[in-house]
């Protein structure tokens, strides 16, 4: 996780104000904006046409084709957003090949998932071209509901965006204005008595150059957990300014309140416990403490401009500021002796976190389109820089709470523990890049971007005085192309580098160096001539170096000589099939290895990898008498995996059912939504250290009612 930002922010503020200074300049009188330009279907961060897009600024910042990036891009459209209604960022994922969504179960925290086997939690989520990363336990989450479109970059993306992970990220498009009027109010009802309401609206002035958009709602629920929450309040709030068609401004922002629920792990009869004294009731177990709670509290700020000089020049800036305060209080399990009859008491610790995190992060970007010779360029230049803060305490106790099997219930008192840490710390990142996309007459395209990264963590320790502070510095670089054959068939290559930053010290005191990644990748995409039906098949092998593995001499420190390999194979097919079916399919294999390691695991599989997964998705629109109906319905199938490197414990393969029923009428909708419609009982990891293992969510079923206006 890596952030930067200017020790003096009246930097930031300064390019900011000459960005902004400078555009009224250009304006030219009596110009209309054409709304497509802004927001059509064919722009790159639009929610796309059903089930597919064609282009993206993800892949590229410049914007350009899907079929003309050299890596995987998934999207999640508009439409299936609203087709399938997810509750979270991380279930809104979940049909895509290559990622396991929730691998941690139940945990209503953060939004967390994994990419190509690797388990990225929050580390990998960016928001509208910026970071969106965790600290600490601060998550930034965001709701569904405010955002119009998520794309996923396959591989390293660290030329473009910094520290990231080898496998991939994850961008959210957030909700803006579409220089057209839009209405919508709905109330839903589900599962658990949680019931929302919810108001997007939006509208344009009369000559076009002004368009504004607010969305919120508020929730108040829970989930299958006893003594569970599941509240939010939300409000985001954007308006464009757009004086000609060579300039415009977005300025985005957001307030958001949430009461959630920490994850639960449950310990599991014959593996973490011996059952021949008894297994412990499903009741208890299902429930927490009355003193869990994750309360959060955070809002955000930015802007989006863009100005076009001529055809061949154009500057963009994008800038956002964002903090969270978080309450947080657990009382967990903390494990059970498995090789004696159940024990007379369960062991349970109290952890506490109180802190507030900021970030701001800003981009600047200078293209340039221009021909050379035979080919087309289009140079992007850019500088960033971002800094992130965390300050606030964790306090613990452990041992901490025994409950007498005797009398299981969570009505004894909690006590606040003492803190263990107490810590302020900034991370800065700044960075400089550039990218070249070239486009030769023949179908061919080159894509080739080179970037110098700067990164500086420092801590400062009000508890134990331990104060430090770390430089880190990376070069990564990417080079791919891609081969429009003229006949629906687009081959590509690509090769990428990435980099993360591990923080601390070698037992010797030697400083953590950055985890590098490297990842070499062929594909095919394909859509049938006349068709809206996208198929793409990949190939890829990822590399990861300097990974830190536990010290077999000196306990508790960690050193550097841990690699891992994952190559595999994903498949995925998206579109309309006909007038009235889409689908959404695919597959993925996985083939990961621990290649290097000082503790034991060297040829074993990582944890939390499955080797098999795969999802379908369809949608039926009826026509005729029934026409407004629609039934959706997919499968979740994700394979056994390792609950730890060493392969000590085996997590069982699971096989989940979604479903979905809408129904329109003039300016009328209801739908119902439905997840794990069988209520299957799984788990999503396990802990090899008896703690036990983590539940997946069970059945979820939601019936909103909407209204146009």
């Amino acid at each position: 996780m890596t952030h930067f930002a200017l020790q003096r922010p009246r930097l930031a503020l300064l390019l900011s104000a000459t960005a902004l200074t400078a555009l009224p300049a250009f304006a030219q009188e009596n110009v209309t904006l054409d709304p497509v330009v802004l927001q059509g279907q064919g722009s790159p961060i639009s929610g796309g046409v059903g089930y597919t897009v064609t282009t993206t600024a993800t892949g590229l910042k410049s914007g350009a084709p899907v079929t003309e990036v050299p890596m995987t891009v998934n999207t999640v459209t508009e439409q299936e957003l609203e087709d399938r209604d997810p509750v979270q960022i991380e279930d809104a994922l979940a049909y895509i090949p290559g990622i396991v969504a929730s691998p941690w179960g139940m945990d209503d925290r953060f939004d967390q998932f994994s990419i190509r086997g690797f388990d990225l939690g929050v580390y990998g989520l960016f928001r509208d071209g910026l970071i969106n990363k965790a600290q600490s336990f601060t998550g930034f989450k965001v709701d569904p509901y405010m955002i119009q479109r998520i794309d996923v970059l396959k591989g390293p993306a660290s030329v473009l965006y910094g520290s990231n992970d080898a496998a991939g990220m994850v961008n959210m498009i957030t909700k803006r204005p579409t220089f057209a009027h839009l209405g919508e109010a709905r109330l839903s009802y589900g599962s658990h008595d949680t019931a929302e309401l919810a108001v997007d609206w939006g509208d344009v002035n009369a000559d076009k150059t002004l368009s504004w958009r607010l969305t919120g709602l508020t929730r108040e629920g829970a989930n299958q957990i006893e003594n569970s929450d599941d509240d939010r309040d939300l409000l985001a709030f954007s308006t464009t300014w757009a004086p000609t068609d060579q300039t415009s401004i977005t300025f985005l922002a957001h307030w958001q309140k949430d009461n959630m629920m920490p994850n639960v792990m449950v310990p599991v009869a014959g593996e973490d416990y011996d059952s021949s004294g008894g297994t412990l009731p499903f009741d208890f177990l299902n429930s927490i403490h009355p003193w869990n709670k994750f309360q959060t509290e955070q809002a955000s700020i930015g802007w989006q401009a863009e100005h076009e000089f001529n055809d061949s020049l154009k500057i963009r800036q994008n800038f956002r500021y964002a903090r969270q305060s978080t309450d947080y209080n657990h009382l967990y399990s903390s494990g059970l002796d498995a090789s004696a009859p159940l024990p007379e008491n369960l062991n349970y610790t109290a952890f506490t976190v109180d802190e507030k995190a900021r970030y701001w992060a800003l981009d600047n970007q200078l293209e340039y389109r221009g021909r050379m010779g035979a080919a087309e360029h289009v140079l992007t230049f850019g500088v960033d820089v971002s800094k992130q803060i965390r300050d606030g305490s964790m306090g613990y106790a452990d041992p901490g709470y025994t409950i007498p099997l005797a009398a299981l219930n969570f009505d004894q008192p909690v006590t606040e523990p003492g803190a263990f840490t107490d810590s302020r710390t900034e991370v800065l990142e700044k960075g400089i890049y550039a990218q070249d996309h070239i486009r030769f007459g023949n179908g061919i395209t080159v894509t080739a971007g080179l970037r110098r990264s700067w990164v500086e963590n420092k801590t400062e320790d009000r508890l134990w005085g331990m104060d430090s502070d770390q430089k880190d510095n990376a070069t990564t670089g990417m080079l791919g192309a891609t081969w429009d054959l003229g006949n629906g068939f687009v081959p590509y290559a690509s090769y990428g580098e990435s980099f993360t930053v591990n923080i601390g010290q070698t037992f010797a005191g030697e400083q953590y160096q950055p985890t590098e990644g490297k990842q070499l990748e062929v594909g095919l995409r394909y859509q049938p001539q006349g068709t809206q039906l996208q198929l793409a098949a990949a190939l890829y092998n990822i590399e990861k170096s300097n990974v830190l593995t536990s010290d077999p001499i000196n306990a508790g420190f960690q050193i550097q000589t841990g690699e891992v390999r994952h190559r595999g194979l994903e498949l995925e097919a998206r579109g309309q099939v006909t007038d009235a079916i889409s689908l959404i399919a695919g597959y993925s294999y996985i083939d990961a290895k621990v290649t290097s390691s000082e503790d034991g695991d060297q040829g074993n599989e990582p944890a939390m990898v499955p080797e098999h997964s795969a999802s379908i998705w369809a949608e039926y629109d009826f026509n005729g008498a029934a026409e407004g109906l629609s039934l959706g319905g997919g499968l979740r199938y994700v394979g056994k995996t390792w609950a730890d490197n060493a392969n000590s414990r085996e997590v069982d393969s699971y096989l989940l059912a979604d479903m979905a029923v809408h129904y329109n009428w003039d300016d009328y909708s209801v739908a119902l939504n439905v997840t794990n419609l069988f209520d299957e009982d799984y788990y999503s990891t396990c802990s090899s250290a008896g703690y036990g293992c983590a539940q997946g969510e069970g059945r979820e079923a939601t019936l909103t009612l909407s209204r146009a206006f």
